[in-house]
């Protein structure tokens, strides 16, 4: 739609008090009080300015303001991301995707080390637009204290690392997993898939496991690199009563796009780290032959058990050999046997 992306300045305002006026004029209960609640909006660009943040509008072809962002620090390396309103209008375009790409870009130059943002709870389509973007829920609901009796959610990612994801973290991730998983597939991960992949049957798949992530019977880990959800790996600890000891390594995806960066190989060490912390010594998974997985698996150290030959079929009709390997942890704690 060619829209175009400039720093907001305090002479926006009018154009503010409108985009926003009409964004909560969409949703049934929320309250615009101008001057008792957001009196900032008349000057936005110095209230930004005030806290070491930055502002900025887009226009339309005819230079109206269609959309606005803004960013600021917060405490140890976290920036927050704010006023993310675009006009109905202008969505779908891309042009939410250019704007956030511009405050996280603005964050990451400052030295961003994490990203976070606040979003109210009846605002869906924002939430699946920063699920798609790698955020992932982060801490309890926030009530504010205003005319619309608002609750908020946080979300949060990281612009590099590696994170456990609790149950409202897992469930938020579910969009981005599913595109990682049918991505993988796609590539030839042999991860007991076919391809082509359904996104239907990829997103069934994780909310299957991020139930069993908040029953705890899953630990789902989750990699970003330069601020993508780049990766993840699954740790089951829900063994048979008899091997209260063990837990298996399911499901290491890393993005097409980011291999050889390392994090493959930083998801099965914090993996193997977390099943030392639940009381695991001993650790498991399979993988199929001669395909790199195999190398990882030999470089980390873990030790070959046995090969099953024409363990898994391809959609061509071929079949192939699997490895299953083993790895004893030291230093894990004892894990009872179950009663």
């Amino acid at each position: 739609m060619n829209e175009t992306i400039r720093p907001g300045r305090d002479a926006d305002a009018a154009g503010f008090i409108d985009l926003v006026r009409a964004c909560w004029g969409e949703y049934p209960g929320l309250v615009f009080d101008l001057d008792a609640e957001v009196p900032e909006l008349r000057a936005l660009a110095t209230y930004y300015a005030g806290q070491g943040g930055a502002l900025w509008a887009a226009d339309d072809a005819q230079g109206r303001l269609v959309g606005m962002i803004a960013t600021r620090p917060e405490a140890d390396g976290a920036w927050e991301i704010c006023r993310v309103y675009l006009d109905r209008a202008h969505r779908g375009s891309g042009l939410a995707a250019r704007l956030l790409g511009r405050a996280e870009a603005h964050a990451t130059a400052a030295g961003a080390t994490r990203l976070l943002l606040w979003s109210d709870t009846r605002f869906e389509r924002a939430h699946r637009f920063y699920e798609k973007h790698s955020y992932v829920r982060s801490g309890p609901i926030r009530p504010l204290d205003d005319l619309s009796h608002s609750l908020e959610y946080g979300y949060a990612k990281p612009l590099a690392g590696i994170a456990v994801l609790d149950a409202a973290a897992a469930a938020s991730a579910v969009p981005r997993l599913a595109t990682l998983l049918v991505d993988c597939v796609a590539a030839g991960a042999s991860v007991s898939f076919l391809a082509p992949l359904g996104r239907d049957v990829a997103l069934s798949y994780w909310r299957t496991q991020a139930r069993a992530a908040a029953e705890r019977r899953r630990v789902l880990l989750a990699a970003w690199a330069d601020g993508v959800l780049a990766g993840t790996v699954t740790l089951d600890l829900d063994m048979p009563a008899n091997q209260p000891h063990r837990a298996e390594i399911k499901k290491l995806l890393v993005d097409p796009a980011c291999r050889r960066r390392g994090l493959g190989r930083a998801l099965l060490a914090r993996a193997e780290a977390e099943a030392a912390a639940a009381g695991r010594s001993l650790l498991t998974l399979d993988t199929r032959a001669d395909d790199a997985g195999e190398g990882l698996y030999r470089a980390a150290g873990w030790s070959e058990a046995g090969r099953i030959p024409d363990y898994s079929a391809n959609a061509d009709g071929s079949r192939d050999a699997t490895v299953i390997f083993y790895r004893r942890l030291s230093g894990a704690a004892s894990a009872a046997p179950a009663r």
